[in-house]
């Protein structure tokens, strides 16, 4: 079993901050702050479901592996920093653009997926919006290639769907 502590380090001034400790799917451990926990509608649910029981104990997010919980943490630690300090939209949707960006597409499904699960509806926001621009003007191919979408079609009916829907393919990029 592998541990990640995903802590800031904190001054001797400030006061210590509660702590979390989330368990991901591939059994990593990341211990962070209440207010970052409290980002995830999943974990604040679980959590506001069992206040009497949840001093010491461990959330277990069996969708979510290490990799991305490790992501999404910056991200939600980014995102409370800026309404902390009053960041301007322009510098936050920056900070956004640059996040995705790195992303390859498995990583930006899988990246939605487990903000989904978490229910983190900004980054869930962000992250379809990067994959929509995506598709935009896709052709049917490339979309069911992005989401692993197997074609159930025969080669006859997915004809006739073109012919009758002709105006869906106009326009499309070519892959």
């Amino acid at each position: 079993m592998a541990s990640t502590n995903a802590n800031n380090s904190e001054s001797a001034t400030d006061a210590p901050t509660k702590k979390i400790t989330l368990k991901t799917a591939d059994d990593h451990f990341f211990e962070v702050e209440e207010s970052v926990a409290m980002e995830f509608a999943t974990v604040k649910t679980f959590f506001d479901d069992n206040t009497e029981t949840m001093n010491g104990t461990v959330i277990p997010l069996p969708n979510v592996s290490a990799e991305y919980l490790s992501k999404i943490i910056t991200y939600c630690r980014e995102h409370l920093k800026f309404r902390a300090e009053s960041v301007p939209e322009k510098e936050r949707k920056a900070y956004d653009d640059n996040f995705v960006k790195e992303l390859s597409n498995e990583k930006l499904r899988e990246m939605i997926l487990a903000s989904n699960y978490l229910n983190i509806r900004t980054l869930l926001d962000v992250l379809n919006q990067a994959a929509a621009d995506l598709i935009q003007n896709k052709s049917v191919e490339f979309v069911r290639e992005f989401f692993g979408v197997e074609n159930d079609f025969t080669p006859e009916e997915e004809e006739r769907l073109r012919q009758e829907n002709a105006w869906a393919f106009e326009g499309v990029d070519q892959d």
